[in-house]
């Protein structure tokens, strides 16, 4: 579903939430915290603090922090710069998918997507790291008991 450097930022800004924010974290400690090439990773990292997701400090001591508290950062906002969460692809690689133009699997698709997207949206750094995974809102025909069977 996502990018491999998306994931790898992810895994990253989850790696930095966990630690000190008063001391930035160097590329190499983190990618071999995490067993990711640290070069690939550096250039990650860099595209994250042109987002404005970390911050970097340069020279000795230097290396990357959050730029925001994890309570405020999105997953959206984290992947964002690589990939965009539940963009809408045809899942049967239609060049051309629409409601318009709807491919067999167009109309499921279409509402898993959304909820991958909304997912992402409203899910936080900080849910992740406290495994509080905010719950999407139901439509009302969801809140429906379930029919009875005869």
């Amino acid at each position: 579903m996502l990018s491999q450097t998306a994931e790898y930022a992810l895994r990253a800004v989850l790696h930095l939430a966990d630690q000190d924010p008063a001391h930035p974290v160097p590329v190499g400690d983190i990618a071999q915290a995490l067993d990711v090439p640290r070069n690939y990773l550096s250039k990650t990292l860099h595209q994250l603090a042109r987002a404005g997701v970390v911050t970097s400090t340069f020279g000795p001591g230097g290396g990357f922090r959050l730029a925001a508290p994890a309570e405020s950062l999105t997953l959206a906002r984290v992947v964002g710069p690589f990939d965009s969460a539940g963009e809408r692809h045809c899942l049967l690689g239609r060049a051309r998918c629409a409601d318009a133009d709807p491919c067999p699997a167009h109309a499921r698709w279409k509402g898993i997507s959304a909820q991958i997207e909304q997912f992402f949206a409203v899910t936080t750094v900080a849910d992740l790291r406290h495994g509080a995974i905010p719950m999407p809102p139901t439509s009302p025909a969801s809140r429906r008991a379930p029919a009875r069977r005869r």
